[in-house]
């Protein structure tokens, strides 16, 4: 038999010398095009697994980690993101469970979602709470508004192009983007005019057409007026010759609708007043007005110009804080702000390493405060002041720009006086400082932060970590998160190390906390890169620890930050203590 399994060709050896047949009797006119086959698999009885169902769904996240992953990125908003994170982890926990097949009640007649109103002015954060959370939870998620919008059936967007939208993020996966997340922006401006007379195809027929995808329907993916879609259906027939029929079931996507409702607070305040209240004074701050929108009730939203069968398809409702110019400070300050970190990166384009100056920061707070569009008039404010700096540094020699209330205020002799004295020492020590309180703030916010972030990236903050990280984050334009990520990539390959050296050599390591540290240190300070870690160990430590077995008869050998420094003196004293 073994013989005979010698004389079978192999089936390459097999192509290749009928190919030099087929060219001797046919010459290039003829050649041999085989399929990928593997035939040894069947000779060997092996079978391919089927490919295992893709969990569409993960999540276990609990709503005080939500709370806590949200913390990390905005500011104030603590009532708002408590509602949003409950409400959403419920939502999500209730999809994995009926997944699973355990909930009961997945089914059952009349269930209803949990579908968010978000109440508050512009620029407080509705739309990036709600990127974050889509983010953290890894599910499809779309934006659109609602003045976009008219009645299922008249010229204008559709309605149910938003869950078509779904499946577009969620690459064709129908199954993810069933468990998708749609956000409707400006919902206020489709309440009914009152004194409209005839149809209001782009008011309450808009509020018609979703109270059926709020709830559950199926969606059709095919648009009978969109050509590309009919295209998309004649090629899917043409190579299956099937006309299936694609549908997205919403009863699982979650609606979330928000809005500035400015003219909803007089509504409320009469009704209260009503009441005997107290609410029967004349509004004057905007904290008032925050007050009185959170004793928001269906009714009010009804006399407002909501469809009933609308409000009650919105049964969770949130209504965000009004921004102070100290939350404006706090967002510009937040490590985690794409506003400063952005422009840190616009001009890291050129080579330009920024600090900012606390000073500066508080100065942009204001002018943004002034603005009164929200946190929206931070990107302006901060456009505002370094446009003419962005426009002519690159054109220097500048390496690093210190932004300070002094150079801020004159630009053009600022830029004058930099561009002279690129090397200058007072400049040097300013920008030094700026570094050293950046490092220090970072260090503090770890520290505050710790438990959260330990827990997110599995990776204990050690006092020194922290330290790491402080001193990667000055020295990289990257958030937080970013850093941590890239300090746990280090400390897993650095761990890898133990298995490689026992696989090697027969015996087993142990790199303590504060010796992955200093290697972690050595990286990012790029003084060696991580492919010579494992080597500089062996290097330092494999004759030695050899010795120190066959002296101690031990196997295991704990290596810490001081063996790390001197491996002769750890090896020594190792033999010494025999």
């Amino acid at each position: 038999m073994k013989e005979n399994d010698e004389k079978i060709p192999d089936p390459k050896e097999l192509e290749k010398e009928i190919s030099e047949f087929l060219a001797k009797k046919f010459g290039e006119n003829v050649k041999i095009v085989s399929p990928i086959v593997l035939p040894q698999e069947a000779v060997l009885g092996k079978t391919k697994k089927p490919p295992q169902k893709k969990q569409k769904i993960s999540f276990d996240l609990k709503p005080e980690e939500l709370i806590g992953y949200l913390d990390q990125y905005v500011v104030k908003q603590d009532s708002a993101k408590a509602i949003l994170a409950t409400k959403i982890c419920t939502h999500f926990n209730r999809i994995k469970r009926s997944l699973e097949g355990a909930d009961e009640v997945s089914s059952m007649v009349g269930n209803i979602k949990n579908n968010v109103l978000m109440i508050g002015p512009t620029g407080v954060g509705k739309t990036y709470i709600i990127k974050l959370i889509a983010n953290k939870i890894g599910v499809p998620f779309v934006k659109g508004d609602a003045t976009k919008f008219s009645e299922t059936g008249y010229v204008g967007g559709d309605v149910e192009d938003l869950v078509r939208d779904l499946v577009r993020e969620a690459e064709d996966d129908i199954e993810l983007a069933q468990y998708g997340i749609i956000y409707i922006d400006e919902i206020d401006k489709i309440a009914s005019s009152r004194n409209l007379i005839g149809a209001d195809v782009s008011r309450t027929g808009v509020q018609r057409a979703l109270l059926k995808p709020m709830e559950e329907t199926d969606v059709d993916l095919k648009v009978p007026h969109d050509p590309i879609s009919m295209i998309q259906e004649i090629e899917r027939f043409r190579k299956t010759g099937k006309r299936d029929k694609r549908s997205v079931n919403t009863a699982n996507i979650l609606f979330i609708m928000s809005g500035a409702f400015t003219e909803l607070v007089p509504i409320i305040q009469r009704r209260l007043s009503k009441q005997g209240i107290g609410f029967g004074a004349r509004i004057k701050s905007a904290q008032e007005q925050v007050d009185i929108l959170k004793h928001v009730k269906s009714e009010d939203l009804i006399e407002f110009g909501f469809e009933s069968e609308f409000v009650g398809r919105l049964p969770v409702r949130s209504v965000f804080d009004h921004l102070t110019e100290a939350d404006f400070y706090q967002i510009l300050k937040n490590p985690n702000n794409p506003i400063v970190l952005g422009k840190k990166l616009d001009f890291a384009a050129y080579g330009i390493d920024v600090k900012f100056e606390d000073s500066v920061l508080c100065m942009l707070a204001k002018h943004a405060f002034a603005e009164n569009t929200g946190a929206r008039g931070l990107v302006s404010a901060v456009e505002k002041a370094l446009l003419e700096f962005e426009k002519r540094l690159p054109s220097t020699r500048i390496k690093q720009f210190p932004v300070t209330s002094k150079i801020i205020e004159n630009p053009a002799s600022s830029i004058e006086t930099l561009s002279i004295s690129v090397n200058d020492q007072k400049t040097q020590e300013v920008f030094e400082k700026l570094i050293q309180d950046e490092k220090d703030y970072i260090k503090e916010y770890l520290k505050s932060n710790k438990r959260n972030l330990a827990e997110k990236y599995s990776l204990t903050m050690t006092p020194s970590r922290i330290d790491i990280v402080a001193i990667c984050y000055v020295k990289n334009s990257i958030d937080i998160g970013k850093v941590i990520k890239k300090i746990k990539s280090y400390y897993d390959e650095i761990k890898k190390v133990e298995l490689y050296f026992f696989k090697n050599h027969d015996i087993n390591i142990v790199l303590e906390e504060d010796a992955i540290d200093f290697i972690i240190e050595q990286l990012i300070a790029s003084s060696i890169e991580l492919n010579d870690v494992y080597k500089i160990i062996e290097r330092d430590f494999e004759h030695g620890l050899k010795l120190a077995r066959e002296k101690t008869g031990r196997n295991r050998f704990f290596i810490t930050r001081k063996a790390v420094l001197d491996p002769e003196g750890y090896v020594g004293d190792l033999i010494k203590n025999v």
